[in-house]
């Protein structure tokens, strides 16, 4: 809850959490008004290779949909940590990404190695996290397929290094691992500069956010302009219109327009201008309702 109020507060107001089963009734508490929050969408638990042979994964995507998930979280490949390759066949993320399409539900693939990132666009999968080893022929596919980008690139890694006392020692989060996480930082922030060179490719908003780095979604926002060298206007559609696109809200959110959620965030200063005024939300109005509204500087 208290994340929920941090990611608010920042000016955030819809995201998505890929996930826990947990998620569902923080989901259904926020839009019922009992607390304060974004909206959330989530996935529940994901599927990953060990989830099942390609019958078992469909079955897995039905149940999903009747618990209430409003996307399915697929991992295709390994963690950065562990170079990323791909772990889930040609034909289980067929099967997932073909379900869940048949369904009404969209796809989110935690993909990192260009073979995996592959094999989620030619299943049909609706978009592609992180993708720290992307190649240029599959952006380019990609591109073609109308598939998402996330890349994830300003705040996942950088929070790990932060807090790794935190994390150190729990599952993969060993000393190699946080080496190969210092390494990463270069990796994807160069796969993110070779990801703007195609101009068709829809890169959506998203920072893989995790405890320690809630309430400071914008500082992805901050890493794509200043060291990525987006276009400010480019991260900001990335970050409203485009991502809200992705999410099949582009008729609700993302968009400042008749008939529209009003969801309007003020800033201490122009992030157009000022990437760091992306820090300073102000004022933060989700579906019409002020939930921030303090002085600038205060």
């Amino acid at each position: 809850m208290d994340n929920a109020i941090l990611t608010l507060n920042a000016g955030f107001t819809t995201i998505q959490s890929p996930g826990q089963m947990t998620d569902k009734d923080l989901r259904d508490a926020v839009a019922r008004g009992i607390i304060p929050g974004p909206r959330i969408l989530t996935s529940l638990q994901p599927l990953m290779e060990n989830s099942g042979p390609p019958e078992k994964l469909r079955e897995l995507v039905r149940q999903r949909k009747e618990q209430g998930a409003d996307f399915i979280k697929i991992f295709a490949s390994k963690s950065i940590r562990e170079g990323g390759a791909q772990t889930m066949t040609d034909e289980q993320l067929q099967a997932a990404c073909g379900e869940a399409k048949a369904l009404g539900l969209r796809t989110m693939v935690h993909a990192h190695s260009a073979e995996s990132a592959k094999a989620s666009t030619l299943a049909g999968c609706t978009s592609v996290e992180h993708g720290a080893y992307v190649t240029d022929e599959v952006f380019s596919l990609m591109a073609e397929r109308g598939t998402y980008y996330d890349p994830n690139i300003g705040l996942v890694l950088q929070n790990y290094l932060e807090n790794k006392p935190k994390f150190l020692g729990s599952g993969n989060y060993t000393e190699e691992g946080f080496a190969f996480m210092e390494k990463g930082l270069a990796i994807t922030l160069a796969t993110f500069k070779k990801a703007l060179t195609h101009k068709n490719l829809k890169i959506v908003y998203g920072t893989d956010a995790v405890a320690g780095a809630h309430g400071r979604n914008y500082e992805e926002f901050i890493v794509r302009v200043r060291d990525g060298g987006q276009d400010p206007m480019a991260a900001l559609e990335s970050a409203t219109s485009i991502s809200a696109e992705s999410m099949n809200m582009a008729d609700q959110i993302g968009s400042l327009a008749p008939g529209m959620q009003a969801d309007i965030v003020g800033f201490d200063g122009n992030p157009l201008q000022d990437v760091t005024a992306a820090r300073r939300a102000v004022f933060v109005l989700k579906g019409g309702k002020v939930y921030e509204n303090r002085q600038p500087g205060h």
